[in-house]
């Protein structure tokens, strides 16, 4: 009823009634119609909002009952947790209590390790004194007295003989203070000096090694190229002589590198024969073929040769022009000659004249 009054204060409030009232009886009529229907609306609302209420209300019924034994639950279980609280409070008071010890024996070790270190520092500086003392009035340090020397059996008979040493000492003089710089600066060059030394060793090592690795190398070297020669010098004496034999020998090969070369030839129609054996001519020809078969191995790009072919004769002179024009295609040779058959067989001839004293004047001549 309360809810119906304010709802037609409301609904006056919010529309105008001057004009129904204007209308006559017709007008009021429809007005209670109006308000009728909405009175019914807003009971059905409220009918409709009391059914909702009432079982939200029966819902918060069955959940106060279940929060009742939920809670009658954890009652049970706060009562456990305080059983519980009071049985680990008990423990830490005990642990409290054998803390409450330990720092008690914490701090007594603690006073009594100052005390020591205390009496530890007073020790080390009376070391420290007595080392200083014996360094400056003995020059010996704890290490030196402990391995040379051994403790007196009769300590005032020790005292006697070492003041018999002070005085001795005092005698002697003032002693070189220099010296122990001397010696740090001497010591020092020395152990400079061997580790030099060392180095130069090491190096002195390695050097002998490389060099045996050279010698055997020049050896391989060595006899490779010279088995090779040896047989162009057969070869080569043969074109050169129209005939004959040579060969070139270790006179010993158990020392390739340091012993002679023997050249043993045989000219044609003579005997096997050692070259010191041989005339000139025969020797200027033989050391000829023995550098012709050096440059079939490795010809030179240039060669220059001063008068090779003086003691030969004219017609040796032509064989060893022709043989020198094959070896043209690799290597140019500037031949220094008077030999006219050498000339012959040159390409270009230069040659030098003195028309006036003391004044030279150089030719050339170019030969088809």
């Amino acid at each position: 009823y309360g809810k119906m009054k304010e709802a037609i204060k409301h609904f006056e409030g919010t529309h105008d009634f001057k004009g129904f009232k204007a209308s006559g009886t017709s007008s009021k009529s429809s007005v209670r119609t109006i308000f009728k229907a909405k009175i019914e609306e807003n009971q059905e609302k409220i009918t409709k909002e009391n059914e909702k209420l009432a079982e939200e209300i029966k819902e918060f019924e069955n959940r106060l009952v279940e929060m009742d034994k939920n809670i009658e639950g954890r009652d049970n279980k706060v009562q456990e947790l305080k059983n519980e609280r009071n049985e680990k409070s008990g423990k830490l008071e005990e642990t409290e209590k054998k803390v409450l010890n330990q720092f008690e024996t914490l701090e007594t070790i603690k006073s009594e390790i100052t005390k020591i270190e205390i009496k530890k520092e007073k020790v080390e500086h009376d070391i420290e004194e007595v080392t200083n003392k014996l360094w400056e009035e003995y020059e010996l340090t704890p290490s030196n007295v402990t391995e040379e020397y051994q403790k007196p059996s009769n300590v005032i008979n020790a005292t006697k003989e070492a003041n018999k040493i002070r005085e001795e000492i005092r005698n002697i003089g003032s002693v070189n203070i220099d010296s122990i710089e001397e010696y740090k600066n001497t010591s020092e060059r020395y152990d400079f000096m061997c580790e030099q030394r060392l180095d130069i060793e090491n190096s002195m090592a390695q050097l002998k090694d490389v060099i045996a690795e050279m010698t055997e190398t020049m050896k391989e070297q060595f006899l490779k190229q010279f088995k090779i020669i040896n047989e162009n010098f057969k070869t080569t004496f043969k074109e050169l002589f129209g005939g004959g034999t040579a060969e070139l020998k270790l006179e010993d090969e158990s020392k390739i590198l340091e012993t002679g070369i023997e050249i043993k030839v045989q000219p044609p129609g003579k005997k096997l024969q050692n070259m010191m054996l041989l005339s000139g001519g025969e020797r200027a020809f033989t050391a000829i073929a023995l550098l012709f078969s050096m440059l079939k191995i490795n010809p030179s790009p240039f060669c220059i040769l001063d008068e090779i072919e003086a003691a030969l004769d004219d017609v040796n002179v032509y064989r060893f022009a022709e043989y020198l024009k094959k070896f043209v295609g690799q290597t140019q040779f500037l031949t220094i000659t008077h030999r006219k058959g050498t000339m012959e067989q040159a390409s270009t001839v230069y040659g030098v004249t003195m028309e006036e004293n003391g004044i030279s004047k150089l030719l050339s001549m170019k030969l088809n």
